[in-house]
C-alpha cells in the first residue's frame, strides 16, 4: 500500500511522502525531478536554494567621434541580462515549491508551507522526518518486546489468542519488521497455557514449523478446544475442592491409612461395655458383702488349735 501511495501519479506528479518512508521518498522525488525538462534548475533550487540576482559590472566605454565616453558602472542582474543557465535557475523556484507541497501529506503541510524557499522546505521535511524516524524506531523496539513477551491468558480460547497474535503480527508487518516463519510459529505454540501442551506436541510431530504458517496451526489447534475446556474444568474443580483428590485416592491406599470411623460409631459398643462392667461390679460387691468377716482374734485362735500347724 505504501508503495502504491508513493508511486501514485508518478508520471504526472511527484511521489507522495508516506509515514516512515522518507529515505525512499527522497530518492524517488529527486529521480522524478531529473525527468523534468528543467531538472538541473529544479535540483539547484531544492538542494542549493533559489538563484539570487547578482550585481553586474558594466565596463567603461571609451568616447568615439559620435558618442561621449561612458564610465564603468554597476547594475542589478535582471531576466533580460541573465545567462540562460541562471535564468532557468531563477524561474524554477516557484515550480520547485509547488512540487514539494504536492508531494507531502496534510500532517506536515502547514509547517513546510511556512518556509519561504524550496530549499528551506526540503530541509524542513528532512528534519521532521528524522524526528519521526526516531519515534518509529521506538515503535519497532516496543513491537519486538511485545512479540517476545506475548503469551496466552488463563482460560483464553484459541480464537481469542489467535486474534491478538494476528493483530500484533500485522502491526509488525506495517512497520516493516520481519520475523522468520520458524520463530513466529515457535512463539505462537510455546506461549499457550499448559492444558494445550498435549495438542501442541501433536502439531509439532505432524508439521514442519519452518514450512507452515501460524494461521494453519490455528486451524488445527482450534479443533481441540472442547478437550482443552474439559481439562481446564477438571483442573478448576480439583483446585476448588482439594479433598476430592484425597477421597479419590483413598480406595487405592493401605487400610491402615484409611480415615478412622466417627466417634458415634463407637458409642453403642462403649455404652454396652460400661453396662456389662457395672453389672459385674455389682455382682462382685454382692458376694463380698455376703461373705462373713472373721475377727483377727478368732483367726489367730484357729491357727493355734490347728493340729497340722502344730
Amino acid at each position: 500500500m505504501h508503495n502504491n501511495i508513493m508511486a501514485a501519479g508518478s508520471r504526472d506528479r511527484p511521489p507522495m511522502l508516506a509515514t516512515g518512508r522518507y529515505a525512499q521518498w527522497r530518492s524517488r522525488f529527486l529521480r522524478y525531478i531529473d525527468t523534468r525538462p528543467n531538472g538541473d534548475a529544479l535540483r539547484k533550487c531544492i538542494l542549493e536554494g533559489p538563484y539570487t540576482p547578482s550585481t553586474v559590472i558594466i565596463p567603461a566605454v571609451p568616447a568615439t567621434e559620435n558618442s561621449p565616453a561612458v564610465p564603468e558602472r554597476t547594475t542589478v542582474e535582471t531576466i533580460l541580462n541573465m545567462s540562460p543557465e541562471n535564468k532557468a535557475h531563477f524561474e524554477s523556484e516557484k515550480e520547485a515549491i509547488h512540487l514539494l507541497l504536492t508531494g507531502i501529506g496534510d500532517e506536515i503541510y502547514s509547517t513546510v508551507d511556512a518556509c519561504k524557499t524550496a530549499h528551506e522546505m526540503w530541509e524542513a521535511i528532512e528534519r521532521l522526518q528524522q524526528g519521526e524516524s526516531l519515534n518509529i524506531q521506538d515503535v519497532k523496539t516496543n513491537l519486538f518486546w511485545e512479540f517476545g513477551k506475548f503469551t496466552s491468558h488463563d482460560g483464553e480460547t484459541m480464537e481469542s489468542y489467535y486474534t491478538r497474535f494476528y493483530k500484533m503480527m500485522n502491526e509488525m508487518i506495517r512497520n516493516n519488521l520481519t520475523v522468520a516463519t520458524m520463530q513466529v510459529n515457535v512463539q505462537f505454540l510455546q506461549q499457550l497455557q499448559p492444558e494445550w501442551s498435549r495438542f501442541v506436541t501433536i502439531v509439532k510431530q505432524q508439521h514442519k514449523l519452518d514450512e507452515v504458517s501460524y494461521h494453519k496451526l490455528f486451524d488445527i489447534l482450534k479443533q481441540y478446544q472442547k478437550e482443552v475446556n474439559e481439562i481446564r474444568a477438571e483442573r478448576i474443580a480439583k483446585n476448588a475442592n482439594p479433598l476430592a483428590l484425597v477421597a479419590a485416592a483413598l480406595p487405592h491406599q493401605d487400610p491402615y491409612y484409611q480415615a478412622p470411623k466417627s466417634y458415634n460409631s463407637y458409642a453403642p459398643t462403649l455404652k454396652a461395655s460400661l453396662q456389662t462392667r457395672s453389672h459385674a461390679t455389682a455382682r462382685h460387691k454382692g458376694k463380698e458383702i455376703a461373705k462373713p468377716i472373721t475377727p483377727p482374734s478368732e483367726s489367730a485362735s484357729k491357727e493355734d488349735s490347728d493340729p497340722e500347724q502344730a
